[in-house]
C-alpha cells in the first residue's frame, strides 16, 4: 500500500518527436534526477548523455514490465512515454499494476492534440482509435458517413491496413492524411485517398480520416438491430427486429459482460459489444464452423475482442468470469443450461430466453413460473408478393422470457 504523500514510485514524463528540445525544464530535472531510464530504444536515443541507466523496453513488454519494475525497486525510475501517458500509453498500465498513488505522471502534448492543431480539427469532434497493440478492425465501429477519425499507427504498415479497411468497407473515397514524427523537425504530412493509398510511411506516424461513403456503400448504425446481412450466417440468426428486442431487454452497460449461449453466428454478442467500447462479450457455441463465423464477424463489424467459445453448455460456461447479462438463443432446453445462467448471474443481472418451439416453450414457461419476470410473444410479418398484389408472411413467433436477479 502506498501511504498518502509518499513519494511515488515511478516518474512518467511524456516526451514527443521534438525531443529533449522540447521538453519543459521541470520534466528535464526529473529525468536528470532518475537513477533508471525505461523507455523504447527510440525514445532513449532522444535524451542527451550523461543520464542515469538506459533500459529499454523488452518485446513483448506487458509480460515482462512487473519483473522490470521489480528488478530496479528502490531506485529512481523515469518512464518515458510518447505524448500524453494516459492517452492508449503506459501511463495506464503502470497505474493499473502500482496504484495512483505510485506513478507521477508529466504529459507531453499529445498526438491527438498535435494532429488536430495541425488539420484545424475540433478535438471534441474526432473519434481516436488506437492500433498499437490493437487490432484494426477496431476502426469499424467509427467509420460514418462525415465522421472524423484519428487512427493511433503500430508501424509504417498501419495507414496501407486502415486504407484497404476503407475501401473494402465501401468508404473508399474517404481522404487519408498520415502525418508523421508529429512535432519534431522530420515532420511531413501525406494526403491521398483509402482506394489509392500507395504511400510509404515512417514508423512514428497518425493517420487522419475524414469518412467520404462511396455510393450505396451500406450503412452500419450504431444502436441494435443491424441488417441481418451484416451478418455471415448459415440461417442460425436471432432476425434483426427480434434482436433488437432482446438487446433491449439485456441492456448493455459499460464495462458488464453478457453470455451469449448457443450464439449462432454471434449477433447479439456482436451488437452487445458495439453499444459501447467497454461492454465485454463470451460467445458459447457447439458447432465449430459456426464458432470460427463469429470470429470471423466480430472483426468484420469492429469487435474482434468478444471472446469466443466452441463447446456444449453447460459444461462450456463452468469456468467462464459471471456475467451481468446472460442471452440464450439455443440449447434451453438442454438439462442445466438455463440453471447454470441463472446461478453464475450476478445481483441485478439480466436473463433472456429466446424460444422458438413449444419445447422450449414449455421450458421457459416453467422457469416464468418459479422465478417471474416477462413472458412475450414476438411476432413478427414480412410484406411479399402475392401473385399481382402484396400480403403478409408471418416469420416464426418467438416466446421471449426475461428475468432480473435480486
Amino acid at each position: 500500500m502506498i501511504e498518502t504523500g509518499a513519494e511515488p514510485a515511478v516518474t512518467v514524463v511524456g516526451i514527443g518527436a521534438d525531443g529533449w528540445a522540447g521538453l519543459p525544464e521541470p520534466a528535464r530535472q526529473l529525468v536528470r534526477a532518475a537513477d533508471v531510464l525505461l523507455g523504447s530504444a527510440r525514445q532513449l536515443d532522444l535524451l542527451p548523455e550523461p543520464a542515469g541507466e538506459r533500459v529499454a523496453w523488452p518485446s513483448p513488454l506487458l509480460p515482462a514490465l512487473p519483473g522490470l519494475l521489480d528488478e530496479h525497486k528502490g531506485r529512481a525510475v523515469c518512464v518515458l512515454a510518447s505524448g500524453d501517458p494516459l492517452l492508449f500509453g503506459i501511463g495506464t498500465t503502470l497505474i493499473r499494476l502500482l496504484g495512483p498513488g505510485a506513478v507521477r505522471v508529466v504529459p507531453h502534448a499529445s498526438s491527438i492534440s498535435l494532429a488536430c492543431a495541425r488539420l484545424g480539427w475540433p478535438v471534441d469532434t474526432v473519434e481516436v482509435v488506437s492500433a498499437v497493440g490493437r487490432p484494426v478492425e477496431l476502426v469499424h465501429p467509427v467509420v460514418q458517413p462525415g465522421a472524423r477519425v484519428l487512427v493511433l499507427s503500430a508501424d509504417g504498415d498501419t495507414p496501407a491496413a486502415v486504407a484497404a479497411l476503407l475501401t473494402a468497407r465501401g468508404y473508399g473515397a474517404s481522404e487519408l492524411t498520415v502525418l508523421e514524427q508529429l512535432g519534431g523537425p522530420a515532420g511531413r504530412a501525406v494526403t491521398g485517398t483509402a482506394a489509392t493509398w500507395t504511400g510509404v510511411c515512417d514508423g512514428l506516424n497518425v493517420v487522419a480520416v475524414r469518412c467520404v461513403a462511396d455510393p450505396g456503400a451500406a450503412l452500419l448504425p450504431t444502436v441494435p438491430g443491424l441488417p441481418d446481412d451484416a451478418f455471415t450466417h448459415d440461417g442460425q440468426l436471432t432476425k434483426r427486429e427480434v434482436r433488437a428486442i432482446t438487446l433491449a431487454r439485456l441492456a448493455p452497460v459499460p464495462g458488464q459482460l453478457l453470455w451469449d449461449v448457443g450464439a449462432g453466428a454471434g449477433s447479439v454478442a456482436i451488437e452487445w459489444a458495439r453499444a459501447h467500447r467497454a461492454c465485454r462479450a463470451v460467445a458459447v457455441e457447439q458447432r465449430a464452423d459456426r464458432a470460427a463465423r463469429i470470429t470471423a464477424n466480430a472483426r468484420a463489424l469492429g469487435v474482434p475482442g468478444i471472446v469466443v467459445v466452441h463447446g456444449d453448455a453447460p459444461d462450456a460456461l463452468v469456468d467462464l468470469p459471471p456475467p451481468s447479462a446472460v442471452f440464450v438463443g439455443g440449447g434451453a432446453t438442454v438439462p442445466g443450461v438455463i440453471e447454470r445462467c441463472w446461478d453464475a448471474l450476478l445481483p441485478g443481472g439480466r436473463l433472456v430466453v429466446n424460444a422458438v418451439t413449444v419445447e422450449s416453450e414449455l421450458v421457459v414457461a416453467g422457469w416464468h413460473g418459479r422465478l417471474g419476470g416477462d413472458l412475450t410473444r414476438i411476432a413478427i410479418n414480412r410484406a411479399s408478393p402475392v401473385g399481382g398484389f402484396t400480403g403478409w408472411r408471418a416469420a416464426m413467433p418467438v416466446t421471449q422470457w426475461t428475468a432480473t436477479k435480486r
